[in-house]
């Protein structure tokens, strides 16, 4: 399947962080916190954007949309909730 979001929404897949061994101790997934970097998997229909496909973005914690997409978590924001680009 295949999503192309509209107006200044932009779709994100989360990057997902290697895990971690803390003292001996495997955290689960339930306990992670969830990732604030993703990349970007596509833009929507408005006619500029300060991020391109490819780009890797920081996110904020709690906002946006999760869809799950082939298999995979991604998140669908407002172009204007994306934080920075990593560089």
């Amino acid at each position: 399947m295949k999503i192309s979001p509209l107006g200044k929404r932009v779709l994100i897949r989360p990057v997902s962080e290697s895990e971690e061994v803390k003292g001996g101790i495997i955290i689960p997934d339930s306990a992670r916190e969830k990732p604030q970097m993703g990349e970007v998997v596509a833009v929507g229909t408005a006619d500029e954007f300060s991020v391109k496909v490819g780009d890797t973005v920081l996110l904020p914690k709690y906002g946006g949309s999760e869809i799950k997409l082939n298999d995979e978590i991604h998140q669908l924001v407002s172009e204007e909730d994306i934080l920075g680009i990593a560089k």
